[in-house]
């Protein structure tokens, strides 16, 4: 499924990622996520400031999500609660009308890799309001930045998954 240039998002049965953000963080948090997913993830944002390469890609990636969450048998909501390391984060999500993005998470003062993780919370909420979704993501518990981001997106990636599938019965 092709949404806008250089989005690719596909079910599989085990989750890859082609991913070139301009941001190597990002990539590879979106790589965990694809991969929780069980997505198959082409993703390519043209060079631009970090903020513009984050909105781009969130929104890029939503688009695409977007036709999965809505194709006939979708669940269209999901539900993880996934560990990184010592980190643990919990992500419901559901088709919604009105989409939004509610996290517990503040890191805005701090950095991991030279990504400023605020930029990690702007691409959830762009990929949220792209996608439709009403996506709440919450730290359970953790502490290193890097960890807990991992543990965010892998959770959203697993909730993903559930809402692009049909629903076990």
């Amino acid at each position: 499924m092709t949404t806008g240039t250089g989005v690719r998002v596909e079910l599989a049965d085990e989750g890859s990622a082609s991913i070139a953000t301009g941001l190597p963080v990002l990539d590879h948090l979106v790589r965990e996520l694809a991969q929780t997913a069980r997505l198959r993830v082409v993703l390519e944002v043209a060079p631009q400031s970090a903020d513009e390469e984050v909105t781009a890609a969130g929104r890029g990636f939503g688009e695409a999500l977007a036709a999965l969450l809505a194709a006939p048998g979708a669940s269209g909501r999901g539900w993880a609660i996934l560990p990184s390391d010592e980190a643990l984060a919990s992500a419901a999500l559901e088709r919604a009308e009105e989409p939004r993005f509610v996290s517990n998470v503040d890191f805005s003062d701090q950095r991991v890799a030279g990504l400023a993780t605020d930029l990690a919370s702007r691409f959830l909420h762009e990929l949220a309001d792209a996608a439709g979704l009403n996506l709440h993501v919450r730290l359970v518990e953790g502490q290193d930045p890097q960890h807990v981001l991992a543990a965010m997106f892998k959770a959203v990636g697993a909730a993903l998954g559930q809402a692009c599938r049909k629903e076990q019965t």
